[in-house]
């Protein structure tokens, strides 16, 4: 299955640019969304504790399931005033 992935501000830059398009297994949970770019981009690996995620506009958790299609956001920590 496919899933979108949009990244913003500073996961946006490890990444290298606002979306990525992941083929994961069927079955697969937004952890498993999280380790394939941990894999391809390792310096998100400490963002972890940070990011909030969100599927398909709501914010979820790393156990969620994932379905073909859904759009994963990467949200980062809010700062600034």
């Amino acid at each position: 299955m496919q899933v979108r992935v949009l990244a913003f501000a500073r996961l946006r830059e490890i990444m290298e640019g606002p979306e990525r398009v992941l083929e994961l297994p069927l079955g697969a949970r937004i952890r498993d969304c999280w380790s394939a770019l941990v894999e391809r981009y390792p310096a998100l690996g400490p963002e972890q504790g940070s990011t909030r995620v969100a599927r398909n506009g709501r914010l979820g958790s790393l156990d969620d399931l994932l379905a073909d299609g859904d759009e994963i956001a990467l949200l980062p920590p809010v700062g600034g005033g």
